[in-house]
Order: C-alpha cells, then sequence, then structure tokens
C-alpha cells in the first residue's frame, strides 16, 4: 500500500494537472453523487466552489467512517492511501482548492498510520507539501458521531465544539473557516481518478438510471460471509445477501435487513427484490447511506431496535437544536412504555399516536439529519414489523 513507486507506475498521479474545465466535465459527465449519504450530485459542488471567488479554498474528505456496518473508508485508506491523495489533488485542481484536510475517525489507529506514512513518501516526492501546487493534512477526530455531518465536522475543524451550523451558508460557498470548502467522504474522492483516467462516459455506464458508476457495499451483522463487494448500482438486495452474503451465520432466516447505517430503514423479505439505487430505496423510505447493510435473523426484535435508534440519537445529539435534543429522550420513554406493556396487552393507543407525531416533529424541524433521520429506522420498523410491537411479542 505505500509502494509509491507502483502507484506512479500504475498511471497513479497522471491526471493532476488536467485543466480544471475538463476535470468539472468529466465529474458531470459521469454523474457521480456523494457516497457518504445524502447521494448529492458532486459536480454541483465542485462547479460552486470553483466559481466562488476567494483568497484561499479548501478540499475536506470526511473519513469520520462512523455508521455501524460500515468499513469502507478504513480499507481504502490502510490499502489504497495515494488512491485517496490522487482523488484530492484533482479536485483541488479542479476547484482551485490549495489545500486538502483528511478528517479521520480516533477509532481507526492503523488507518492513521498508514495513511500519515503516505502523506510523508508523498511529500518528499515533491507531489504534495510546501513547492507544490498542493497540501494535505491528517487530522484525527475525537469520536463524535455527529462529526460525520459536514458542517459539525468544520466546526471540529476549526478547534470548536462539533455541533452543527444552521444552512445557508453552504460549506461550497462559506465552508472551513469561512472560505468555499469541498466536503466529500472517502469513497467520493477515491472515484475521481478512475473517472478522470477513463471519462465520466465510461463511468456513467455502470449502474442504472441516476444512480451511475460502482458502490463498495459493506456485509456485516448475523451473516455467513461478512465483508465488502464493489458492484454496480442495480443489484437486487436479495441478491446481495445470498450471492455474497450467503445467508445468516446462525441459519435462521433472514428476518429483516438495515441499510444505511443506525439512522437506516429495517426492510423486510418482501423488499429483497428491490435493486440497490438511490431512487428504489427512496421509494421505500430507505436510503443507499454509506453502503453499510446489517442482516438480522429472526430472533430479533424490532420494537428493541426501534428504541435503540432514539438511544443513539440521544447519546450522540449535539444537543443544538430542541427537536433531537428533547425529541430523543422522549422517545426512549415511548419506546420503553411500548415495550414494557406488551406482556400485559395494556399498550395505550396515545403512545403509538404520541410516536407518531414525535417521528414528526424530529423529521421536518430539526437542523440535521441526526435528528431528522432517526425517525426512519423507528417507523420503517414499525411499518414492516408491526407484530413486533403488539402484545404476545418477546
Amino acid at each position: 500500500p505505500l509502494d509509491l513507486d507502483a502507484y506512479r507506475a500504475a498511471v497513479g498521479f497522471a491526471e493532476v494537472d488536467v485543466a480544471p474545465d475538463r476535470l468539472l466535465a468529466e465529474i458531470a459527465a459521469s454523474g457521480l453523487r456523494g457516497r457518504g449519504g445524502a447521494g448529492f450530485p458532486a459536480h454541483i459542488k465542485w462547479r460552486t466552489v470553483a466559481a466562488t471567488e476567494a483568497d484561499r479554498k479548501y478540499v475536506v474528505c470526511n473519513a469520520d467512517e462512523g455508521d455501524s456496518g460500515t468499513f469502507a473508508d478504513r480499507m481504502i485508506m490502510e490499502g489504497d492511501p495515494y488512491l485517496l491523495i490522487e482523488g484530492m489533488m484533482i479536485a483541488g485542481r479542479a476547484t482551485g482548492a490549495s489545500k486538502s484536510i483528511v478528517y479521520l475517525r480516533s477509532e481507526y489507529p492503523v488507518a492513521a498510520r498508514v495513511f500519515a506514512q503516505a502523506l510523508q513518501r508523498a511529500g518528499n516526492a515533491g507531489l504534495i507539501g510546501p513547492g507544490a501546487p498542493h497540501d494535505v493534512e491528517l487530522v484525527i477526530g475525537a469520536g463524535a458521531y455527529i462529526c460525520g455531518e459536514e458542517t459539525a465536522l468544520l466546526e471540529s475543524l476549526e478547534g470548536k465544539r462539533g455541533e452543527i451550523r444552521v444552512k445557508p451558508p453552504l460549506p461550497a460557498i462559506a465552508g472551513l473557516f469561512g472560505r468555499p470548502t469541498l466536503v466529500h467522504n472517502v469513497l467520493t474522492l477515491c472515484s475521481v481518478p478512475w473517472i478522470v483516467r477513463h471519462g465520466g462516459a465510461a463511468y456513467a455506464q455502470f449502474g442504472i438510471g441516476r444512480s451511475t458508476g460502482t458502490m463498495p457495499f459493506q456485509i456485516s451483522g448475523n451473516v455467513l460471509r461478512g465483508g465488502l463487494v464493489e458492484v454496480p448500482f442495480g443489484m437486487p438486495l436479495g441478491e446481495m445477501l445470498e450471492r455474497w452474503g450467503g445467508g445468516t451465520r446462525s441459519g435462521r432466516p433472514i428476518k429483516a435487513v438495515q441499510i444505511g447505517g443506525p439512522l437506516g430503514a429495517y426492510l423486510a423479505p418482501e423488499h429483497f427484490n428491490t435493486p440497490l439505487t438511490y431512487e428504489a430505496m427512496a421509494e421505500l423510505g430507505a436510503g443507499i447511506g454509506h453502503g453499510g447493510i446489517v442482516v438480522f435473523d429472526d430472533s430479533v426484535d424490532l420494537a428493541e431496535q426501534a428504541r435503540f435508534a432514539f438511544e443513539f440519537c440521544r447519546l450522540e445529539s449535539c444537543g443544538k437544536c430542541t427537536p433531537c435534543r428533547i425529541g430523543s429522550v422522549r422517545g426512549v420513554e415511548t419506546m420503553s412504555r411500548i415495550i414494557n406493556a406488551r406482556a400485559t396487552g395494556a399498550t395505550a393507543a396515545t403512545d403509538f399516536a404520541l410516536l407518531q407525531d414525535l417521528c414528526e416533529v424530529m423529521r421536518d424541524a430539526s437542523l440535521c439529519q441526526m435528528g431528522g433521520m432517526t425517525p426512519v429506522p423507528v417507523l420503517s420498523a414499525l411499518e414492516n414489523f408491526p407484530a413486533d410491537f403488539k402484545e404476545g411479542a418477546p
């Protein structure tokens, strides 16, 4: 992974001097969308940063891979660090940014060590650093899940408490230290060298519709073969689970899968024919997220999982907005009442009505997706597995 000569011999760093206009055109033609969860078209961010006048611009790589069941960023940074460095250099060239900063979660010490060594070797070769057009810095986070949200990440990089910013302004216009900032995650930036090398049109031939290219899906949980597989968008979820995952490790039937981290939707077997695309998942009220797929067999209690979603939000909320800060606490209380009442059959209809109202407020009024997406696992569990919420459920 640290052999710079081998990476350069394989045409690495050949595209870092391509004209900015061509780089922007290739990213637009590729249809590349952010692989961190939102799926926002990358070229819009790139063009906005490029068009915004400033004395300094930044590329920020969000390597705060905090979603449960995700590990693709770590594997890339440990196994192919120069790919990420090249992707940031190309992004800097296209947008006029002279510096990149990688924000890495503290729980990845091996990735930190390998990537720091890669930066040192790239610096010794004159590719980055003083005298080069671009510099790259590695910053280690302090373990806050909320710093996976781009504005909280920027606050942390500025030495402040990690809490979200109100938007607008967007980071592409006023981001790190008030300068135009291109924020992408590791998977997005690592897609860039191939796109520039082979052309955006070639990249767009993979996938389906607006879900172009490939995605490294990460399979974990109660699964026979956990791991990572990169495939074009469009493979049915069930094929991913059986062909690559091999079913459950316990040998029991799959009851549910959660896609997109701890704030992702719980899907049932009747959804397994759905293709893995942004659009198809959105029709189910789900999302691709960072590509994490967590498998559960038929022993799982989805009411407990719904309670966990609120508990996770309560622990990880930055506390800036009331719907997230208070709503998560009330959610834990409401789900606890529902779960405790299952044994007696005394579950009050008012608790379910309160649960729906609470989720609506959090979804519509939270300042960021931390609170806004917490209702996704809760409501998907309630809709797809209603028996787990009723009398007689375990």
